[in-house]
């Protein structure tokens, strides 16, 4: 009989049913639409949270970049510096805007954006209006290097942290450092709504200016008027629901990811070919996926022996300049992001895992690994 197969990482419910009081109340008020009580309630919880003074509840995390941008003034032909090693959702809202995105190499000590590279971009591009950093799999880029070099040039600052709620850096919350920060709750993320996104910022009229956006545009008028265009972004009160839920377990789903990790730090650190992410004093990383560098074995012979084994993994992303809609672009760095890509496995990391299920999966990397020394 085969064995159950070991995902990456899935959606994970409260054992206490917490998402379906929410979820009921909605139906059985009949607010089933867009905005409602549990819209309100997610923003506010999940600004509470994370101790910032607003959020806007949207669709996904890629319409809160969207709507980052553009309530940072973004548009045709501006200059926009992003991280390259990322998911392509973190790029492609700057083409949404008609921008032009520039990106820039990670560093091994962070994974993330390298301070250095992105010094020599706004050097090259003085002018450039957003810097997009991202928080790689829950590990936290270097926040102070790179919020000092945005200031001095005057460029504002754009979080990604799709990936790294729960994740501190020097004691404060990833996502609010910059002017904007957002966060997805996308099925895989440490918490999900099934699909959906925040964004968050300290400029309450910036994102009053996003929920209008959101909402198509629509004036204040008794007919339909629209004196800008807008885009159908809001989350519904449904989701919300299920999102004020999962915020009443996300510390627990955050300990979960970290334990996951220490256990395959623990059970692997036998192995020579294996290295770790990188884990730093100045923050505590959510490990929303545990990663791995492997040195002289292909990643994706270790990939597929895996699936053999009904066992999920996953390649680090493609760098975005490596990718064939973006290779037009300016690249500024050398070869980290490249060669994380190259070196690089995503662990399954889901929260409902098992000890038997954490022994399968590092049971089967030993042996694996062991004929390959």
């Amino acid at each position: 009989m085969k064995n159950e197969r070991i995902l990456l990482a899935s959606p994970h419910m409260s054992d206490q049913g917490y998402e379906k009081e929410y979820v009921k109340e909605a139906f059985d008020t009949n607010w089933i639409a867009p905005l409602g009580a549990n819209v309100d309630g997610f923003e506010k919880e999940l600004a509470e949270f994370v101790s910032v003074g607003h959020a806007a509840a949207l669709v996904s995390g890629t319409s809160a970049i969207h709507m980052a941008l553009k309530a940072a003034d973004v548009g045709s032909g501006d200059i926009v510096i992003c991280q390259s090693l990322t998911f392509s959702a973190t790029a492609n809202p700057i083409i949404y805007q008609n921008a032009i995105p520039v990106f820039v190499d990670s560093n091994l000590e962070t994974w993330n954006m390298d301070p250095m590279a992105l010094r020599k971009a706004l050097e090259k591009y003085p002018n450039a209006k957003a810097v997009v950093v991202v928080h790689l799999y829950g590990l936290a880029a270097q926040l102070d290097e790179i919020m000092e070099i945005c200031s001095e040039f005057g460029v504002t600052l754009i979080e990604d942290a799709a990936e790294s709620l729960g994740t501190t850096y020097k004691g404060k919350y990833t996502g609010t450092f910059g002017k904007y920060g957002i966060f997805s709750f996308n099925g895989n993320k440490i918490i999900t709504t099934s699909g959906g996104g925040m964004l968050v910022s300290e400029d309450e009229e910036r994102i009053a200016k996003v929920r209008f956006w959101s909402t198509q545009a629509r004036d204040k008028a008794r007919h339909y008027q629209h004196s800008e265009v807008g885009y159908n972004y809001r989350m519904s009160n449904i989701v919300a629901g299920i999102g004020r839920g999962q915020l009443k377990v996300l510390t627990n789903r955050i300990t979960k990811k970290r334990n996951i990790h220490e256990f395959y730090k623990r059970e692997l650190a036998e192995l020579p070919q294996i290295s770790f992410m990188p884990e730093n004093d100045w923050s505590e990383s959510n490990f929303w996926l545990s990663s791995i560098l492997l040195d002289g074995v292909d990643p994706n012979y270790l990939m597929d022996e895996l699936d053999k084994a009904n066992i999920e993994s996953r390649p680090i992303w493609k760098p975005m300049h490596l990718q064939p809609v973006f290779e037009k672009y300016d690249y500024i760095g050398g070869n980290v992001a490249q060669t994380l890509f190259e070196t690089g496995v995503c662990l399954p990391s889901d929260t409902k895992m098992t000890d038997k299920e954490l022994y399968r999966v590092t049971n089967t990397i030993k042996r694996v690994l062991s004929n390959e020394k």
